[in-house]
């Protein structure tokens, strides 16, 4: 099954909604870091929710969401973009613990507590918007909805679960974003709170077979609502040998001759995605200005 997600409306306008299927998504991005299962959970609902976000953008649009708490994670990155594009990295990949009380990997103590959720958004204006929060819960999916209610004024339900294999792989990983428009009802209100506190695990249902319109099918269960639109989503990454050159161009010819001498060439590689870029003697050499 591929991964993509849609968008709705509901209860006449006054609720918005987004639902995804992003396993293989994620099984990519997990895998090229090598994440150990508790760190997965959290890069994977990471992955999942900025996915969605990027695609409440337009035309070239793109946003960068930096989770940064206490805990050995370290901070988790995430970019994404109006086109279903997305990739994450993760400071500290190899965290792992035993299950929680409720049997679930310990999302809570990888991440932390304490620290904060950032949205930076490149709408391609002179100045980005940025907001930021405090952490809440370290679940995630609890932090962006406080985001949401917090930063951007808009009362949201955000969900997203991954699940990992012993095999380290991901069986299954998706997502959702119910928003509460303006105008909207309590009425409206007090049903969609009902049903975030009794909608199934996301990850379950994705195992399950069931797809992004099956969840909000659950949602809006005896409502009218319709799908807007529809879009495939994917890890991409944005990486390039021409970018590594024009970064370490950046650094001047000095830097480069101490390369050259010191080293006999470079090598870098991406966070994200782990490629790896090596350049020689001559082709450093041919990245200085004179």
């Amino acid at each position: 099954m591929k991964d993509y997600m849609i968008r709705a409306t509901a209860f006449e306008g006054s609720v918005r909604a987004f639902a995804i299927r992003s396993t293989n998504t994620v099984q990519e991005n997990c895998s090229r870091l090598d994440t150990w299962p508790t760190a997965s959970a959290a890069l994977g609902r990471t992955v999942t929710i900025s996915a969605m976000m990027g695609w409440m953008l337009k035309n070239e649009d793109k946003l960068t969401v930096k989770l940064e708490g206490d805990g050995p994670l370290g901070a988790i990155i995430a970019d994404s973009n109006a086109k279903g594009e997305v990739r994450g990295y993760v400071m500290n990949p190899h965290v792992d613990f035993e299950s929680n009380e409720h049997g679930k990997l310990d999302v809570k103590r990888a991440v932390g507590v304490n620290g904060s959720l950032s949205i930076v958004k490149d709408l391609g204006l002179k100045n980005n918007f940025t907001g930021q929060v405090p952490i809440v819960s370290g679940e995630v999916s609890e932090d962006f909805t406080y985001y949401f209610v917090n930063s951007e004024q808009i009362p949201s339900a955000v969900g997203a679960g991954v699940l990992v294999d012993t095999d380290y792989s991901i069986l299954a990983a998706g997502g959702f974003i119910i928003q509460v428009m303006p105008g909207a009802s309590d009425e409206v209100i007090t049903k969609l709170e009902k049903r975030v506190g009794e909608i199934p695990a996301i990850s379950t249902m994705i195992q399950e077979g069931k797809s992004p319109e099956d969840i909000l099918s659950i949602f809006f269960d005896g409502e009218d609502w319709k799908i807007n639109e529809q879009s495939d989503v994917r890890f991409q990454c944005h990486c390039s040998k021409e970018r590594v050159e024009n970064s370490i161009r950046g650094l001047g010819d000095e830097e480069i001759d101490e390369m050259i001498e010191e080293d006999g060439g470079a090598e870098a590689t991406c966070h994200f995605c782990n490629e790896r870029y090596h350049l020689t003697v001559e082709e450093l050499a041919a990245l200085k200005s004179s």
